[in-house]
């Protein structure tokens, strides 16, 4: 057991159905396995599932628990900034890529 910290800049997420209720309504909630710090207060990248950043998010709460099947999640609840321009998720997927999500040396 333990915490994994998450970069400062980067949310990502595994369910197309969390990241359209955030673009529909503006809000939105995700779950996470395992224990993992989220920077509460602090506006990050959303990226979608297939590695494309998306949007500028604000992370407004992050709770970490054992749910009832005995798991360890953490669920990251946060509100939509404003969706990135076409040329800034260009950039932002590109360097994502090279930083985090691109083959480790």
């Amino acid at each position: 057991m333990g915490f994994a910290t998450e970069f400062n800049s980067v949310c990502k997420f595994k369910s197309q159905q969390e990241l359209y209720e955030l673009l529909e309504y503006g809000r939105g909630k995700m779950v996470k396995s395992g224990f993992r710090v989220f920077p509460t207060g602090q506006k990050v990248i959303a990226y979608t599932p297939n590695n494309e950043a998306i949007a500028i998010v604000k992370i407004v709460a992050s709770i970490a628990e054992i749910n009832f099947q005995g798991e360890e999640i953490t669920q990251v609840e946060m509100e939509l900034v404003r969706r990135l321009s076409e040329e800034e998720a260009r950039v932002q997927s590109a360097l994502a890529h090279e930083m985090f999500f691109g083959e480790r040396a």
